[in-house]
């Protein structure tokens, strides 16, 4: 499989002598980033996750019992081959950052993944009881008698 560069997709472990992994790659590491957040406990802080799903391009989601806010953002310096513009001077993270563990062959799927405001109306209402409501459907009016 090709990736839309030109460049064949091989595996990691097939990866030539004095290759990088990048040239391989679509620079996902370079399309987001991703920060960790409090998990959830009250209204107030599924609010927050409300508000922050009502941005363009963000999600949250959850990675065991972690949660995290991700914003799908491309990096200004990344060029259209997928290469950085800045390597030589890189912030320190992207120095940090190496292919041993990236996520070239990963899929991008998630267990538990919010990226509407709706979905976290949906998630409050299934984990959080609003005061003084039952969590039973309203008792329906009695038929009449004929």
């Amino acid at each position: 499989m090709s990736t839309k560069y030109g460049a064949e997709r091989i595996s990691r472990d097939d990866l030539p002598p004095g290759k990088v992994l990048c040239e391989y790659c679509t620079a996902k590491c370079c399309q987001y980033f991703a920060m960790p957040i409090e998990t959830p406990d009250c209204l107030e802080d599924l609010e927050f996750i409300r508000w922050y799903l009502l941005h363009d391009r963000a999600s949250v989601f959850k990675e065991d019992d972690d949660w995290y806010l991700l914003v799908h953002t491309r990096c200004k310096h990344l060029q259209s081959n997928n290469m950085c513009g800045i390597y030589e001077t890189r912030p320190q993270i992207c120095r940090d950052y190496t292919t041993d563990n990236c996520e070239y062959e990963e899929d991008w799927t998630y267990d538990f993944y919010l990226e509407t405001p709706e979905q976290v109306h949906e998630y409050t209402e299934a984990v959080i009881q609003p005061k003084n409501k039952s969590i039973r459907s309203r008792k329906p009016k009695l038929l009449a008698v004929l």
